[in-house]
C-alpha cells in the first residue's frame, strides 16, 4: 500500500498516509443493514447483509451512491471490526454478506475474511473494473460474484466513468469470475455469478453489444439482471442526455434482445424501480 496498484487505476498513492484515487486510505463503512432491494436470488427471504464501503476508484457521473463513492461518508474501521459486522448481520438473519464496492479495499476485506469467514455466502458486489490478480487473492473466501458490466464503448466509458479501458478490464474480470462453481438452493444463489447491467438513457445500442458479448462468452446458465432503476443522481446534470429516466421504448428494446438471445435466468425491472426511495438512506 506504499505504492498502491490494487485496482486498474494504479494511482501509486501511499495509502498508509494518504487517500488514493479511490478517495480513502483504509477501510471505511458508510452503512450496513439487511438490504431488501437486490435481485431475488440475493435478497431472498430476510434480505442481503449489505455492507457499503466508502470511496470508489471509478468516477461514474450518474452514481446512485454518490455520497459514499466520493468518500464523503463512512467511518474508518479495522478488519477486526469488519468481522464484528459480519457476525452482527449473521445474527440478524441475513441471507448473505454483501460486500458493496469492495475493489479498492479488497486487501483489507481479505484480512477480515482470513480472521473470520461467515457461515453464510459472501458476495463480491463489484463495478467490474478490477484486477484479476486482486480477485485471485480473495477468491477462496468469495461464494458469489455480483459484477456490473457498465459500458462496451470506450468512448461512453471515458465520458461517464473517466476510464476508457473499462470494458477491457471488465471482460477479463468476468472471465475469471465465471469460473466460480454454480450452486443453487431452490431460487437462492449459494455460489457462482450473477451479472448486472444498468440500461442508460441514449445508450441502448451499447447495451445490445454488451448482451451479445455476455451471451457469446459466458456459460448459458449465468443469471442476468437487466436493470431499469436509473435515476439522475450525482453529477448527471453535467450531461443533458442523462437528465431523464429510461423510456419504455429503450428498456423494452434491451429486454426483447435479451429474450431473443435466450438467457435462461433473466431478471427484469418495471419502471417503478426508478425511484429514489429504493436508494439507501445514508442519514439513517
Amino acid at each position: 500500500m506504499a505504492n498502491c496498484t490494487l485496482c486498474p487505476v494504479e494511482c501509486g498513492a501511499d495509502r498508509e498516509k494518504n487517500a488514493g484515487r479511490c478517495g480513502v486510505k483504509g477501510l471505511t463503512v458508510a452503512k450496513y443493514y439487511l438490504h431488501p432491494y437486490e435481485e431475488p436470488p440475493i435478497c431472498h427471504t430476510n434480505g442481503s447483509g449489505a455492507i457499503f464501503f466508502g470511496g470508489c476508484h471509478l468516477r461514474c457521473a450518474f452514481c446512485q451512491n454518490y455520497e459514499v463513492s466520493r468518500g464523503m461518508r463512512g467511518k474508518e474501521i479495522s478488519p477486526s471490526q469488519l468481522c464484528g459486522i459480519f457476525r452482527e448481520l449473521e445474527k440478524a438473519g441475513a441471507d448473505n454478506i454483501n460486500l458493496v464496492s469492495p475493489d479498492h479495499v479488497s486487501h483489507l476485506i481479505l484480512q477480515a475474511l482470513r480472521e473470520y469467514k461467515p457461515s453464510i455466502p459472501v458476495i463480491y458486489n463489484t463495478s467490474g473494473y478490477c484486477k484479476t490478480e486482486a480477485l485471485q487473492a480473495i477468491d477462496r473466501y468469495i461464494d458469489v460474484y455480483l459484477p456490473d458490466v457498465k459500458f462496451y464503448s470506450s468512448a461512453l466509458a471515458a465520458r461517464y466513468t473517466g476510464r476508457a479501458d473499462y470494458f477491457d478490464r471488465a471482460k477479463k474480470a468476468l472471465a475469471f469470475m465465471a469460473q466460480k462453481p454454480v450452486v443453487w438452493d431452490g431460487d437462492k444463489l449459494l455460489s457462482g455469478m450473477l451479472v448486472r447491467h444498468l440500461v442508460m438513457p441514449m445508450c441502448v445500442s451499447d447495451t445490445l453489444k454488451i448482451l451479445d458479448f455476455l451471451r457469446e462468452t459466458l456459460p448459458a446458465q449465468t443469471p442476468l439482471s437487466l436493470m431499469r432503476q436509473y435515476v439522475p443522481m450525482g453529477e448527471a446534470e453535467r450531461f443533458p442526455e442523462l437528465c431523464r429516466g429510461v423510456t419504455d421504448r429503450e428498456y423494452h428494446r434491451a429486454e426483447d434482445h435479451a429474450l431473443l438471445l435466450g438467457f435462461s435466468r433473466l431478471y427484469t425491472q418495471t419502471k417503478e424501480s426508478a425511484q429514489k426511495k429504493f436508494i439507501p438512506d445514508w442519514e439513517d
